[in-house]
């Protein structure tokens, strides 16, 4: 029997972690960026992508104020409560208080040492620490679709 999708994708993600960081890439070990990032593990673990996002800027639309990113989220994945939090989780965060949401990550642990695994300018793929700053910015939450089918 397989692993629970959650336990997969911590594994998939944690096998990522040292990729550098790439615009617009989505290949572990060769460059990713965020979005490339949640990409790949979706190819890893639930197969075809459903959606190839077209060519996006690093702003991921400010100036429009286009919740592009959140939009596609919730396309694909499942919203969830924020005060829900579950290892596998897909986050999404707002950086900067009135800018659009345009960083993702994956919940690695959750209380009362809260990881995340995401693709961050300048680092790459890492692990960090959910901090309080961190969690301030968190403003959806998303389970992945297999899930539902392999907990009933």
């Amino acid at each position: 029997m397989s692993a629970p999708v959650p336990e997969r994708i911590l594994t998939a993600a944690r096998g990522w972690i040292g990729t550098p960081y790439r615009h617009q890439a989505s290949a572990r070990g060769a460059g990713c960026d965020c979005l490339g990032l949640i990409r790949g593990l979706w190819r890893e673990v639930l197969g075809a992508e459903p959606e190839v996002p077209p060519a996006y800027s690093r702003d991921w639309d400010e100036a429009t104020g286009a919740e592009a990113l959140w939009q596609a989220a919730a396309r694909h994945l499942i919203v969830k409560p924020l005060e829900t939090a579950a290892v596998g989780d897909v986050v999404l965060f707002r950086m900067r208080r009135g800018a659009v949401a345009k960083h993702l990550g994956v919940q690695s642990a959750h209380t009362p040492h809260a990881k995340f695994i995401h693709a961050y300018s300048g680092h790459g793929v890492v692990e960090t620490m959910l901090t309080a700053p961190w969690q301030r910015r968190i403003v959806a939450r998303f389970q992945w679709p297999a899930l539902i089918t392999n907990e009933t």
